[in-house]
């Protein structure tokens, strides 16, 4: 056999070593054994109910959590929208009030009266004078009128003011 130690520029070949393959044929691999039963203590069963429940109390709250953020970004989102809409509302109302207060100029109504409906400012030909006397055509009331609240009586009072008229 050769030495470990080699001093020259070319690798030595390696050799078959037989005693590991004379190892690897006498294994044989045994399957279908049964499994043994293993049998844990009380101790045991306890700390193993323990970890899960605690894997799971963990799991519940990271759940909780996530949903919350969710949650929460949602109505973020929904905020965010809103506001954008309530400041395109207010831009448009600003430009509506502006139009408004544009219209209502009395020359710009007058020149709508104009083109659009075809009028035109009154001359002193079409002005008509009417005379009215100057006596007072109002009428005084000739009959007594009497108010009387019927609210206030009982069911007896007006039954006794059905029967004699008054």
């Amino acid at each position: 056999m050769a030495t470990r130690y080699q001093y020259e520029t070319s690798p030595r070949k390696l050799e078959p070593n037989i005693r590991k393959e004379k190892k690897k044929q006498n294994i044989k691999v045994v399957k279908d054994l049964p499994k043994q039963d293993v049998k844990l203590s009380k101790e045991q069963k306890i700390k193993h109910k323990r970890a899960t429940l605690l894997v799971i109390a963990i799991f519940v709250v990271l759940f909780t959590i996530s949903y919350r953020n969710t949650r929460i970004n949602e109505k973020f989102n929904e905020i965010q929208n809103l506001k954008t809409e309530l400041s395109s509302l207010q831009k448009e109302n600003e430009q509506l009030q502006v139009t408004i207060e544009n219209s209502l100029n009395l020359s710009n109504i007058e020149k709508q009266a104009k083109e659009k409906l075809g009028m035109q400012r009154l001359s002193n030909k079409q002005t008509v004078y009417v005379n009215l006397p100057k006596k007072d055509y109002i009428e005084s009331a000739t009959e007594k009128i009497e108010i009387s609240n019927s609210n206030d009586k009982n069911w007896f009072q007006k039954f006794i003011d059905k029967i004699f008229n008054r």
